[in-house]
C-alpha cells in the first residue's frame, strides 16, 4: 500500500513539473515549449524560426526587456538560408540586413517603452517575434 501511494505521489509531482511555463511572455506562443535559461533579449535565428534563449518561446518569440536594453539575435544553425530581423508596425526599430551563415549577429537597444513586432524579410509570418519593453 505505501508502495502504491509513493508512486501516485512521484506521478503527481511529474505531472506538475511537466506543467510549467515561460518566465516571460505570457505562456509562449506556437512550438514555444521548454525554456531556455538564457538571458532575457538573446534570441536564436534558426532554420525558420526565431526562439527565445531565455524561455523557449519561438515564433513568436517573445522576450521582455527593461528599456536601454540591448537585444541579440543569433544566427545558429541556418546553413546556407537568408534569413534578417525586420520590424513590424509601430512602435519600430532599424531592421537588419539579410545574412547568411552560421555566427552572424544583429543587436539593437531599446530606449523607449512598447511592443515591438519582427518577422524575417525572406519568410514573413513564418519567423515571427515580440519584444516587450517596459
Amino acid at each position: 500500500m505505501r508502495i502504491a501511494t509513493a508512486v501516485i505521489g512521484l506521478l503527481a509531482l511529474a505531472a506538475l513539473v511537466g506543467c510549467k511555463s515561460p518566465t516571460y511572455g505570457g505562456g509562449g506562443g506556437g512550438g514555444g515549449g521548454g525554456g531556455g535559461g538564457g538571458p532575457a533579449g538573446e534570441i536564436i535565428v534558426g532554420n525558420i524560426l526565431f526562439k527565445s534563449s531565455h524561455n523557449g518561446t519561438q515564433n513568436p518569440a517573445i522576450d521582455t526587456v527593461a528599456v536601454g536594453s540591448t537585444v541579440t539575435w543569433t544566427w545558429t544553425a541556418t546553413g546556407s538560408v537568408a534569413h534578417s530581423v525586420q520590424s513590424q508596425g509601430t512602435p519600430n526599430f532599424t531592421s537588419s540586413a539579410v545574412e547568411t551563415g552560421d555566427g552572424k549577429t544583429y543587436s539593437f537597444t531599446f530606449t523607449t517603452p512598447g511592443t515591438y513586432q519582427y518577422d524575417c524579410a525572406v519568410h514573413g509570418a513564418a519567423m515571427s517575434g515580440r519584444i516587450v519593453v517596459r
